[in-house]
Order: structure tokens, then sequence, then C-alpha cells
């Protein structure tokens, strides 16, 4: 992925980002794009090690960037993780709880426990835990604006992934909870819900079970991180100023059909 600095795109300058998850795919893809908009980003990340080579990238296009090693599924290290932001760069003004995994393919009453709590600890917990200490912390800035990743998962069922499609349920119910209690402290809290998307995480599927997938899809392909991207930084931004609690589909019509 490229990176061109211009000085004409800087409508997030002055403010700090922090993107959980943000070592690849859609967190990567928003690194770049708030750093295009001028953003200091801070790459939190379980993978530290491809956290920095993220900031590396960012840092020699000419933008303000810092690693940190982040487990969401660790309350301690994400009040660590937001506090390295602040310290940093001096204060938080923008989130993304982009951070999740997706988990085995069972169903339901086959599902091992196991499973369930690892992928509701990292894809629900794990956002409760970023937004516990990223809220104060963007109140104390003045205000800002957080982008809880979700998914289509977040409004519609899909067979084999009861613990997946219950978080991502989840997280929507906790975004229009949290827009609710801060929006007169001028914090815009939204979520985004991707079709599925070429990223990482499905580079493995192939063949008839990746056509599956694009068959989903009445826009006849899967989407690009970039796309989320483009949709999380507008929710982000001044622009978007009376969005407050909404659930935004980015997903090639799947959710329409």
């Amino acid at each position: 992925m490229s990176l061109s600095l211009t000085p004409a795109d800087q409508e997030f300058a002055g403010r700090t980002a922090l993107i959980t998850g943000g070592a690849s795919g859609i967190g990567l893809a928003l690194a770049h794009r708030l750093a295009v908009g001028g953003a200091a980003v801070v790459v939190a990340d379980y993978d530290e090690e491809n956290a920095r080579k993220a900031v590396a990238e960012l840092e020699g296009a000419g933008a303000k960037a810092a690693a940190v090693a982040m487990d969401v599924t660790d309350p301690s290290s994400v009040e660590a993780g937001v506090q390295f932001a602040v310290d940093t760069f001096g204060a938080l003004h923008l989130a993304v709880n982009n951070a999740g995994i997706g988990g085995p393919s069972a169903p339901t009453g086959e599902y091992a426990v196991e499973d369930w709590n690892r992928v509701v600890a990292t894809n629900l917990s794990g956002v409760f835990y970023s937004l516990r200490y990223e809220l104060p912390a963007i109140v104390a800035a003045g205000g800002g604006a957080v982008v809880n990743m979700s998914s289509i998962l977040g409004t519609n069922g899909f067979a084999g992934s009861p613990a997946y499609v219950a978080a991502k349920h989840g997280v929507v119910g906790l975004t229009k909870t949290a827009a609710l209690e801060y929006a007169a402290q001028n914090v815009r809290i939204n979520a985004v819900g991707p079709g599925f998307i070429d990223t990482p995480l499905l580079r493995n599927t192939e063949g008839p079970a990746r056509d599956h997938l694009i068959s989903l899809h009445p826009a006849g392909r899967l989407g690009t991180a970039e796309e989320v991207a483009e949709l999380a930084a507008f929710l982000l931004s001044d622009r978007a100023s009376f969005i407050h609690g909404s659930y935004h589909l980015v997903d090639g019509a799947y959710s329409a059909s």
C-alpha cells in the first residue's frame, strides 16, 4: 500500500487518532487514510512487530505515527495503550476500535465454550474496554469522534458464527448507548458494518468458498479495506458533525437483498 501526503488533505491536522488492530487490513488502511488527513496516528496491535512496520511506512511518508502493543482482551493493556497515545502526542481526539477475530465455524449447539469466550472477549469486550479508557481521554481533549468496527453481521445472522454475530450485534448496541451518553460532551460515536472485505483475514479463502462469499454481495465482488476506511474517515471528520449513534453499512448491497 503506497502512501502520499499532500498539503491539501489536512482535515485531521492537530488531532491524534488511535486505531486498534491497526497493523493490517482495515486498520492499516485507516492508519494511512487518517495520516493523509494530517492526524498523528497511534497504531495499536497485538502484533507489535507489524505495528512498528506500519509506523515506519507512515513516518517514511512524513506522517506522525507511533506503535504500541495492545491486547484488547486485557483492560490494563488497553488503558496503557490509551495513556501511551496521550503521553506521546499530548491528547486523544479520534479512535477506531477495529481489532477483531473471526473464530471457528460450528452450529450454536456445538460451539465450543472456549471459542465463544475468546471471540466475545476480543470483538465485544475489547470494544468496551477501548471505549472505557478512550472516552475520558477524548472528553479531556475537548471532544472528538469514535468509530466502532461492527460488521454486516451486526444486523444479520450467519450460520456457524454464533459468537461473531452476537459480538457484532453487541457492538452496535454499545455504540448507540455510548453515543447517547457522550453526545452532550462533544463526542460522536458511530459504528461501521463492513461486508466481506478482501483483507488478510480472507486471503486463505479460495475457490468455491470465496466464490460463495462474493455471491452474497449483489455488487459482485468483495469490498476493499480502503472503501471501509473512507467511510470511517468521513464519520470521524467534522463533515459528519451531526451524526451520532448510527450504524453505517459498506457492504455491496449484502444487507439490501
